[in-house]
C-alpha cells in the first residue's frame, strides 16, 4: 500500500480523529440512556410492583427494537450517511427516554407502555454503530482502524461507568424519572453538535486539510473497495450484495461470536447493579460505586485492544491483531468469570468479574475493524448484519439471566456466559481477516 505522510496544518487534531472523539460522546450518552433503567430497576420495581422477572422483558424490549434494527440502521447509513442518520437518530432516542418515564404511578398498562418506550428507543439506538462504521470506513485508513473503534467503543464502557453514580443521585435528588429526563436532554444537544461537526466523507468537509485527506484516501483502501463509491457517498440499497454477506463465513462467524459477547456484557448492563445490591447485600450507593468497577474496566479493555489490535496486526499478522486477539480475551472473560462468581468476598468478586468484563472489551474494537476492512462501501450493513447478532445475545441474557439464577443460583448464570465465551473464541479461528466481500 502507498503510504502517505500526513502534513498537519493549525494547531488542532485531525479533523478524523475530531469526529471519531464525539461518536465517543454519542456511545456515552447511548450506554446512559441503556443502562439507566437498569440502576432505576429498584425502584421502577418497587413504584409498580414489578418482580425482576417482568423488568426483564422491559429490559429485553428495548434490545429486540435495538437487534431488529440494526440491519435497516446500516442500510440508511449507506444510502443517506452517518451525518444525518446519526444526527436524527440521537435526537429520536432522546425524545423515546423521556418518554419511559411518562406513565405515572398506578397506571393500568404502565408495563406495556415502558416496554414500547423501550422498544422505540432500541430501534433509534440501532442506527448508532452501522452509521460509525461506515464513517469509520471512509474517514479511518485500515491501520489506524483498530484504535478508532477502541476509542469509539470506549463509550459504552464510559456511559456505563458514569451511569451508576450520576443516576442514582438523580434519583436520590429527584426521583427517578428526572434521570430519563436529563439523558433525553444531553442527547437532543450532542445530536446538533453532531450535525454541525461532522461530514460523510473527508473530501465533503471544508475543515480538513490537503495532507489529511491525501493520507485518508491513501490508506482506507480505495484501491480494493472502489474510491469513487466511498467520496461519493455510499450506493443504493439494491448494490448491498445481500446473497454473498448472508453466505460468507466471515460474517457467520463474526456474528456467531458477537452474540456470544453481547449475552456476557448484557449481564453487566442489565443486571450487574441488581446483582449487587439483591445478592450481596449492598445499598443503593454502594452499588453505585461497586457497579463502576465493570464499567471502567471496560473503557480500559476498549482502548487497550483497539491499540494492541493495531499493533498485533502491523507486526506481527493481521490475523494475530484481528483473530487471535480476541479469541484469547474471551477465553480469558470466561475463566474470570468463573472465578468472580464463586468469590465469597464482594471485594474479590467485584475485582475478578470487572477484569472479566474489561478482557471482553479487549476484542471490542476487533468485530468492528474486520467488518469495516471485509465490507468497504457496505460496513454499515455488514457490520449491523454483525451487530443484530451482539443484541440478540443481550435480548436472551436480559430474559434468561435472571431465570438461570432464580432457579440454580447466580454462580450457573455466570457458568452459562462462560460457555458461550467458549464458543465466541472458536469462532474467531474461521476468520480470515484478509477476505473481501465479492463485487
Amino acid at each position: 500500500m502507498i503510504r502517505v505522510r500526513e502534513r498537519k496544518t493549525g494547531g488542532g487534531p485531525p479533523i478524523r480523529y475530531l469526529l471519531v472523539l464525539w461518536v465517543l460522546v454519542l456511545g456515552t450518552i447511548a450506554f446512559l440512556d441503556k443502562t439507566n433503567i437498569s440502576i432505576a430497576g429498584v425502584q421502577i420495581g418497587r413504584e409498580f410492583g414489578i418482580d425482576n422477572s417482568h423488568l426483564g422483558w422491559v429490559f429485553s424490549a428495548f434490545l429486540v427494537g435495538y437487534a431488529a434494527f440494526q440491519i435497516p440502521g446500516g442500510v440508511l447509513a449507506q444510502r443517506f450517511g452517518p451525518r444525518r442518520v446519526l444526527g436524527y437518530g440521537v435526537l429520536l432516542w432522546g425524545v423515546f427516554t423521556a418518554l419511559t418515564a411518562l406513565p405515572p404511578t398506578g397506571m393500568h398498562g404502565a408495563l406495556l407502555c415502558m416496554a414500547l418506550s423501550r422498544v422505540g428507543l432500541g430501534a433509534c439506538l440501532a442506527v448508532l454503530y452501522p452509521s460509525t462504521n461506515q464513517l469509520v470506513e471512509r474517514w479511518i485508513p485500515i491501520d489506524e482502524r483498530g484504535r478508532a473503534n477502541g476509542i469509539i467503543f470506549g463509550g459504552s464502557g464510559l456511559g456505563s461507568a458514569i451511569a451508576p453514580p450520576l443516576v442514582t443521585w438523580i434519583i436520590l435528588a429527584y426521583r427517578w424519572q428526572a434521570a430519563f429526563y436529563f439523558c433525553a436532554a444531553i442527547g437532543v444537544l450532542a445530536a446538533a453538535v453532531w450535525y454541525v461537526i461532522a461530514r460523510d466523507t473527508p473530501e465533503e468537509h471544508p475543515w480538513v486539510s490537503s495532507g489529511e485527506l491525501a493520507y485518508i484516501a491513501a490508506g482506507r483502501g480505495d484501491h480494493e473497495h472502489g474510491g469513487a463509491a466511498a467520496s461519493s457517498g455510499g450506493n443504493a440499497t439494491s448494490s448491498v450484495p445481500w446473497f454473498d454477506i448472508f453466505t460468507s463465513k466471515e460474517v457467520l462467524a463474526v456474528t456467531v461470536s458477537y452474540f456470544t459477547y453481547g449475552y456476557i456484557s448484557w449481564i453487566f448492563f442489565s443486571w450487574f447493579y441488581i446483582y449487587l445490591a439483591q445478592l450481596r447485600g449492598l445499598s443503593l450507593k454502594s452499588s453505585a460505586v461497586y457497579s463502576t468497577f465493570p464499567f471502567i474496566a471496560m473503557l480500559v479493555g476498549s482502548m487497550a485492544g483497539g491499540v494492541a489490535s493495531d499493533w498485533l496486526a502491523h507486526e506481527w499478522s493481521a490475523r494475530a491483531g484481528r483473530c487471535y486477539l480476541p479469541a484469547v480475551a474471551l477465553l480469558l472473560t470466561g475463566v474470570l468469570l468463573i472465578l468472580g462468581s464463586r468469590a465469597h468476598e464482594v471485594h474479590a468478586a467485584t475485582a475478578l468479574l470487572a477484569s472479566g468484563a474489561g478482557a471482553l472489551f479487549l476484542s471490542q474494537s476487533c468485530y468492528w475493524t474486520v467488518t469495516a476492512d471485509f465490507a468497504g462501501t457496505h460496513a454499515g450493513v455488514v457490520s449491523g448484519t454483525m451487530n443484530m447478532g451482539c443484541q440478540l445475545g443481550g435480548a436472551v441474557t436480559a430474559s434468561l439471566t435472571p431465570l438461570i439464577a432464580a432457579h440454580f443460583g447466580w454462580e450457573a448464570s455466570f457458568l452459562a456466559a462462560t460457555m458461550l465465551a467458549v464458543l465466541g473464541a472458536a469462532a474467531w479461528l474461521v476468520v480470515n481477516p484478509d477476505a473481501r466481500l465479492a463485487r
